[in-house]
């Protein structure tokens, strides 16, 4: 348990990031994979929504789907302050690793594939979470040392 990356519906917001399409046999065993780990484990609501790639050739959206958490959801963890949203996420860790990992991954992520996104949020969570790291490996030895 920890945080993750969680889409709030908003009518006016942008969400940068990346489509996979899937094709075939794969689809039926994508989408029961999915739903369980999403909806039926995570409680998100499945919604479609348009995505406009980058790429220059694309000439329209792309109907994509996307899990919205709500209020609702029973591991929601609601607005909190980027200090206290990089405190838990220090103290939490799951059968998919680290959240540290997860987000200094999702941060190096969206410098690389989406420099043109100004996602404040995420980096304000980054910047703190930084801060206090080194706050975590002192130990009396090296107290006695300052």
């Amino acid at each position: 348990p920890g945080r993750v990356v969680t889409l709030l519906e908003d009518c006016g917001a942008c969400t940068w990031g990346v489509a996979y399409e899937v094709r075939g046999e794969q689809v039926a065993a994508s989408l029961q994979y999915l739903n369980v780990r999403e909806a039926v484990l995570g409680g998100y609501d499945t919604k479609f929504v348009e995505f406009h790639p980058q790429e220059k050739d694309a000439e329209e959206p792309i109907l994509a789907l996307v899990y919205i958490a709500t209020p609702q959801n029973p591991s929601y963890l609601g607005p909190a302050s980027e200090e206290d949203i990089a405190a838990q996420i220090i103290v939490s860790s799951g059968c998919a690793g680290h959240n540290i990992e997860y987000l200094l991954r999702l941060a190096d992520f969206m410098r690389y594939f989406c420099p043109q996104a100004e996602d404040k949020h995420l980096f304000s969570i980054e910047e703190a979470l930084i801060s206090i790291l080194p706050c975590l490996y002192y130990t009396e030895e090296s107290l006695e040392e300052t």
